[in-house]
This record gives C-alpha cells, structure tokens and sequence, in this order.
C-alpha cells in the first residue's frame, strides 16, 4: 500500500483523486477521529457549488512556518446552498506553552493568559475535523491552513488526509490573470477583494471573523460567475 507521504503528494493527488486517497488513507487510520473523518464520503467533484457542503475555515497562528510556529485559535461555519449557516459558527483559541511575541498580540488580540485558559490542540482539531467530515474546507490563502492543518494531523495521529480546498484569493487571482494587466498583489487580501466588490468591512485577524467574511467573499464571487447554475466543484477546487 502507498505511503502517505506518497499518497499526500501533487502526482499522486492529480492521479488518483481525493476521494481515491480517502479510501486508501481510511485503510490506515487508527480508530477514534481520524479515522471517524475519513470514513465520511467526500463529495464528488461534479456536484454543482450550491449543492456542496463547504466549511469556511481560518486558523489565526503565531507565524507562518507551519513546522516551527503554532496554531493560536481556529474559527469555522458552514456555507450550503448559498447561505451562512451562523448556529453552525465555532471558534477557539488554542492552550500552548509557545510564548507569545509582541507583535502576535498587537495583530491577533490574544494575550498568553487567554492562551492559557484555552483548549488543548487535540480537542480543537477534533472538533474541525468532526464539521469538516463529508465538507470542503474554504480558506483565503489556502497555505496556512493546509500546512498546519497537516501538521497538527501527523502530530496528533502520526498521517493526515489530503483536504480538498476552495481558495478565494486563489479564484480572485485566476480572474485577475485572465485580465492580463499588470496589478498589485496586495490586491489580493481579504479586506481589499471584499472593499472591491461593496462587502461591509469586517473586524480582521480573528479566526471566527475571518471565516465568516471569507464566506461571505466566495458567495459574491460565486455570484457574479454562475448566474447559469453551470458552475461544480471541479471548476474551484485548488
């Protein structure tokens, strides 16, 4: 059987498919959450977007080297049928023995006596892993959360599972590349795609926020391309 690093990688993604690697991967997970998550069938890449089942994810962190910095909170809510589900919200700031930096503090808010009155990382993941079964993960910039994400997974359960993702800042940039103009890259932030298209500014750099305006954004860019219905999940999928 294919190792999971094998199984993980770009070749073997493209080959075989998630839900193929799903199968394969749920061979190999040890009883309890993991192997809970892989036993959910993932949707099939043809379903149009309003029919798939997609949970908007943002993990603020305390950098961005998913090998050596740590997971500081995880926020999510569903998104199906083109609406928000907001009982569906969670957010969670992490406990870590990692001393915060200054910097951390100023742009997330959250302070070491919050991070030690918060919940242990097996927990957390459990949790998103439980309302990410049979789901999309929708992120803006989807590294962050693909990275630690994974890491979180091979630290707590020794192999993580390949997660089909949808990524607004990487949908905004097809768009812009289609253009063939020349523009900044800053153009590309939440905040800016959001001002762009009139959405309300929102309060940044909290990982629950974060998640709702993200999917918010994917419901206005969904919006303007797929008046026709036409639209599946194959066409947004990194």
């Amino acid at each position: 059987m294919p190792s999971t690093t094998l199984i993980n990688s770009p070749m073997f993604s493209w080959l075989l498919g998630y839900e193929a690697k799903r199968k394969l991967l749920l061979k190999k997970a040890p009883a309890g959450v993991l192997h809970d998550f892989l036993s959910v069938p993932l949707p099939n890449i043809n379903t149009p977007i309003d029919k798939v089942a997609i949970l908007a994810v943002d993990f603020e962190t305390t950098g961005l080297n998913a090998k050596q910095d740590k997971l500081l909170s995880v926020g999510y809510i569903t998104l199906q049928q083109q609406q928000i589900s907001l009982k569906s919200s969670y957010h969670q700031i992490i406990k870590s023995k990692a001393q915060l930096e200054e910097s951390n503090v100023i742009i997330h808010h959250i302070t070491d006596s919050q991070k030690e009155q918060g919940q242990a990382l097996a927990t957390v993941v459990a949790s998103l892993l439980q309302a990410l079964a049979g789901k999309v993960m929708l992120v803006h910039f989807a590294r962050i959360e693909k990275q630690f994400l994974t890491e979180a997974c091979y630290e707590l359960y020794g192999m993580a599972p390949s997660f089909p993702m949808i990524d607004t800042l990487a949908l905004a940039k097809r768009r812009l590349d289609k253009r063939d103009v020349a523009y900044d890259p800053s153009e590309l932030r939440l905040a800016s795609l959001r001002h762009k298209i009139q959405l309300p500014e929102h309060h940044g750099h909290n990982a629950l926020n974060d998640a709702i305006a993200t999917a918010e954004l994917f419901m206005a860019q969904m919006s303007k391309v797929n008046k026709d219905g036409k639209i599946t999940l194959k066409d947004v999928l990194l």
